[in-house]
């Protein structure tokens, strides 16, 4: 029963429910669907699929995320940055799509995101994506929303703009069509983002409770009436969606395809690990609220799910969205009901209302993208790095750079380079401190910082960092340097009291470094090594050569017992 706990998190929400979550959750359910309906099309849009296949991906994937997701509040679907990798990743195959393939293979990389997000949660390897950094996620997203914000200009403008990841190109190619640029087109994406953000920013707040969540449903209606009302698709060229398949596709597994597969592979991992990050970021935050907890490692399994669904049910790859989730969180939804709901109500939508989207123009789905994106720009998180660490900001700006330079998949691979490089830098030169007594007491404090007494006979060095055999070559160096520029001193005391783990190559140097300091006329000591660094060390050789005399409880116990007491 254990197990089917952990892989079926639905027994434990469902057989408790009560009558009393249900008020919030139809609620949550109804809200997130009016959010969904217009986004899963304008994403499918972005991705360069049609804007059924955003639909599709709204429904299936939905109900089975509620049946293995940890999250109760958790809204799964379609998300711009996603969409966004998948456009990049079909543009960028090394066989050219006719655009009836385009939404076969999109299917297909769902289909392999959902296995690669499985294998890594039954395996339990949803620690990997903590190699990637904050700071390298912030640049990504950054970089990646200007790049979505940029690239719907064509569909705003009412002009043919080729796709590129490079912002200048797209800036460039805007200017060159302004004289193509139509009129009509522009004012209905301009009063559609003006429309969402009066709705997002609640400007008068007259808007209350789930009004404030409409906005995108009434630009759809008020754009798509307008447009069919004057005529403006054929009188004006104004751009629109057109006839959208009513109901759903015959639920099949995606085509095999051995000469594509390789080259999706790459971005399969990517946007499984962006999606995993991202989804389980939102979730983590959310369930904190209610005190509530998640299971990383459950939600890739739950993710990967969902993206199986996607991928029969003729969708592309999905994850848990931000702005959903949080609309979903505050709407009231209490458990993954909320989710069924909204997936019931977009199946409606698919078998009913589709022909009523015949008109909507694609300047509208174009503003909806653009309003949603605005938040992924994250100035603050450049200006808090710059303060805080260099290394950080230049973490950050480096992936913003190489993303807007490269493209999606090469910036962020760099991106995590420069956070591995800067790891491996950092570990490789531990942070030593020369300690000395506070006057009067048995504490001892890095003398840089304190006015403390020290012997020149004794030189007590805390080591902040563990030992292995990348860093513990720079501890020797570092030693047999001192040693040599202080000709007095006659003992060396490791104080090991930041020192987690010890490697065999560390212990190595170690030996060696005793045996070069005796030569030296230094008698090496450690004080307050930890239990379960002392363990390992009994099992060497080591612990004999020292002798249990040089090993002491304290800094305070070695300097007292080498004669230097308060």
């Amino acid at each position: 029963m254990g197990i089917l706990r952990r892989y079926l998190p639905i027994l434990d929400w469902l057989p408790n429910y009560s009558k009393d979550q249900l008020s919030g959750d139809v609620n949550a359910g109804a809200v997130t669907a009016i959010m969904l309906v217009p986004q899963g099309m304008a994403y499918a849009m972005l991705a360069g699929l049609p804007p059924e296949v955003g639909l599709y991906a709204s429904v299936l994937p939905l109900l089975l995320y509620a049946i293995f997701g940890s999250s109760r509040v958790m809204a799964v679907g379609p998300v711009a940055l996603v969409s966004l990798m998948v456009a990049s990743t079909l543009n960028t195959l090394p066989v050219a799509l006719a655009a009836d393939q385009m939404a076969g293979v999109a299917g297909l990389l769902a289909l392999m995101v959902g296995i690669i997000s499985i294998g890594m949660g039954v395996f339990r390897l949803g620690f990997i994506v903590n190699f990637i950094s904050h700071h390298v996620i912030s640049g990504f997203t950054s970089a990646a929303a200007l790049i979505i914000g940029f690239s719907q200009l064509k569909h705003l403008m009412g002009v043919n703009i080729p796709r590129s990841h490079n912002i200048f190109i797209i800036l460039e190619n805007a200017y060159a069509d302004l004289t193509v640029l139509n009129g009509v087109s522009l004012a209905i994406g301009l009063g559609a983002i003006a429309i969402l953000l009066f709705f997002k920013n609640n400007l008068g707040g007259f808007l209350a409770g789930t009004a404030t969540k409409a906005g995108p449903l009434v630009v759809v209606v008020l754009s798509t009436a307008l447009v069919y009302a004057f005529g403006f698709d054929a009188g004006r060229g104004v751009k629109i969606v057109g006839e959208i398949p009513q109901g759903f596709t015959p639920f099949v597994l995606p085509h095999l395809d051995m000469s594509i597969i390789p080259a999706l592979l790459p971005s399969a991992f990517l946007i499984s690990f962006v999606g995993f990050i991202e989804s389980v970021s939102v979730a983590k935050v959310l369930a904190s609220r209610r005190r509530q907890k998640i299971d990383p490692d459950n939600e890739l399994v739950g993710l990967g799910a969902a993206n199986i669904g996607a991928a029969l049910s003729g969708g592309y790859p999905v994850t848990g969205g931000f702005s959903r989730s949080s609309v979903n969180f505050q709407a009231g939804a209490n458990t993954p009901l909320a989710s069924m709901i909204t997936a019931v109500l977009v199946a409606l939508t698919i078998v009913f209302f589709t022909p009523l989207f015949y008109y909507l123009p694609k300047a509208v789905l174009a503003a909806i993208i653009m309003v949603a994106v605005v938040n992924l720009i994250d100035i603050k998180a450049f200006g808090q790095a710059w303060r805080y660490s260099k290394s950080d900001a230049i973490s950050l700006i480096g992936t913003f750079v190489a993303v807007l330079a490269v493209g999606i998949e090469k910036g962020l691979a760099f991106g995590v380079f420069i956070t591995i490089a800067h790891y491996l830098w950092r570990a490789n030169k531990p942070h030593v401190a020369i300690i000395g007594r506070v006057p009067k007491t048995e504490h001892f404090r890095n003398y840089l910082r304190h006015d403390v007494q020290r012997e020149k006979a004794v030189t007590v060095a805390r080591i902040d960092e563990s030992l292995f055999f990348a860093n513990v070559a720079w501890l020797e160096t570092w030693a047999l340097h001192f040693i040599a520029d202080n000709p007095d001193s006659r003992h060396m005391v490791l104080n090991c009291s930041g020192v987690n783990f010890i490697d065999g190559g560390a212990l190595e140097v170690l030996e060696r470094l005793e045996e070069q300091l005796a030569n030296a006329g230094v008698t090496l000591h450690l004080c307050e090594v930890k239990g379960p660094v002392m363990d390992r060390l009994k099992k060497s050789t080591f612990i004999d050569r020292l002798g249990p005399d040089r090993i002491y409880l304290s800094a305070h116990e070695a300097m007292t017992k080498l004669g230097y007491p308060i």
